[in-house]
């Protein structure tokens, strides 16, 4: 919870920058300028919303793998890179599906938190798919990164886990086993919203660690998410038409913020 509380005041709207598909893949275009003008544009369009934080993440790179080319790797630093002077806000890398790539990319770059499936194991659309907390926390001692926060989704989209346990039971056990920062709950898909019962059931099974929903935050449920979570995280809604892998529409960025802010506004006037 320190580290969190650290680095984020109240309960914060991150939103995700996702890049355009990466060198190597099989969506890639062969343009390498098009992915860091696409990321300037959203950067600069949640940044202008007033978004808490951003994450960037290689959304586009399907099919995804559990241990990502080099490339991939190479590629996002190049990109954060090239926009590091315009961030203004905190900012988290995630490059899916690998969790030591992920810490790699972070130290690359100076993010300050990561998302991962860091714990757990899972039966996917990629295939069996286990998590690496150990490694990846080891990782963070070598590279003199264990100052990063780190989200831990326990419900990973596309694929259904192998673990028998209640979701709370598997939140608790990754707190207390895995060193978690913060749980994150997700829908079946980027896009779709978990059932806040499942938020509601993990955050009083865990009431000392952040809890945020990860997946399917829209304009009309925000508020209701924000009353029962600590903090969402946002993509498909801010989109142009609502779509995943269309880019940042400013317009929705900024409606989706205005609802956010007359919600804290309310909440600050009524203690």
């Amino acid at each position: 919870m320190k580290k969190f509380q650290k680095l984020f005041t109240g309960k914060p709207v991150i939103a995700m920058v996702h890049l355009k598909a990466l060198p190597g893949t099989p969506l890639y275009d062969g343009n390498l300028d098009s992915i860091v003008e696409q990321a300037w544009a959203d950067l600069s369009a949640l940044q202008e919303a007033g978004v808490d934080a951003v994450i960037f993440c290689n959304e586009n790179d399907r099919p995804y793998e559990l241990t990502v080319d080099q490339a991939s790797v190479a590629t996002m630093a190049y990109v954060i890179g090239c926009l590091k002077k315009a961030i203004k806000i905190p900012f988290g890398v995630d490059v899916l599906w690998d969790p030591l790539a992920t810490v790699a990319l972070a130290a690359a770059t100076g993010a300050q938190f990561v998302r991962e499936v860091f714990a757990g194991l899972y039966a996917s659309d990629m295939g069996l798919w286990g998590g690496k907390a150990a490694e990846a926390l080891r990782y963070c001692k070598r590279l003199s990164r264990d100052d990063l926060v780190m989200f831990y989704n326990i419900c990973a989209e596309f694929s259904s886990p192998m673990d028998t346990r209640s979701l709370q039971e598997r939140a608790k056990s990754v707190v207390f086993s895995c060193l978690a920062d913060a749980i994150l709950i997700s829908g079946p898909r980027a896009g779709e919203p978990p059932m806040l019962d499942h938020v509601i059931a993990v955050k009083n099974a865990i009431p000392d660690t952040p809890v945020l929903i990860n997946t399917g935050v829209r304009h009309e449920t925000v508020v209701e998410m924000l009353k029962i979570a600590d903090g969402v995280i946002v993509g498909t809604a801010l989109k142009y038409n609502g779509i995943t892998w269309n880019p940042v529409d400013p317009d929705r960025a900024k409606k989706f913020m205005n609802i956010v802010n007359q919600y804290r506004g309310s909440k600050a006037q009524n203690g």
